[in-house]
């Protein structure tokens, strides 16, 4: 594994065994009726975490084959995240499956993170006309995504 992601996957790795039973035990009204600044459930965040993961994991694996910079659909521009969100119906979705699915796509993004090729690191993606972005710039920042919309969830489960 490279030695500069190790905090990442830690990090990552960490925050699921803590974050496992703490949404298990959330009460249905507080995953359900409490919303963020964005006007999203518990159920919601923790399914655009789900796609946060999944939509890095195959940026991770085509950065690592595919020409750079290379073009990949930034699936959070425009509002886009909130229609993955409304789509796929978290809202709906059975929160123990929820979590499960939430637990098991992160720890996959972590497998992923530890095996990836250190000579493709500078790598880039074109999350923007105006943004490129390396492979290591992305994994670098992504627990700081994963922890932000964490300390949301905190937050809505603390208003009590």
């Amino acid at each position: 594994m490279i030695q500069i992601f190790e905090p990442v996957t830690k990090g990552m790795a960490s925050l699921i065994k803590a974050w496992e039973n703490k949404l298990l035990q959330l009460p249905s009204a507080v995953i359900t009726e409490r919303r963020n600044s964005q006007n999203r459930t518990i159920k919601q965040i923790l399914g655009h975490l789900i796609d946060s993961a999944s939509n890095n994991t195959h940026r991770i694996v085509h950065l690592q084959y595919q020409e750079s910079p290379m073009e990949f659909p930034n699936y959070a521009t425009n509002g886009n995240n909130d229609r993955w969100i409304a789509i796929q119906n978290y809202k709906e979705e059975n929160w123990e499956d929820l979590v499960q699915f939430w637990k098991s796509s992160n720890l996959h993004l972590v497998h992923v993170i530890e095996n990836i090729k250190p000579g493709k690191l500078g790598n880039e993606w074109i999350a923007s006309s105006e943004n490129k972005v390396s492979l290591e710039e992305m994994v670098l920042s992504y627990l700081d995504h994963f922890e932000l919309h964490l300390n949301e969830i905190d937050e809505l489960i603390n208003q009590g």
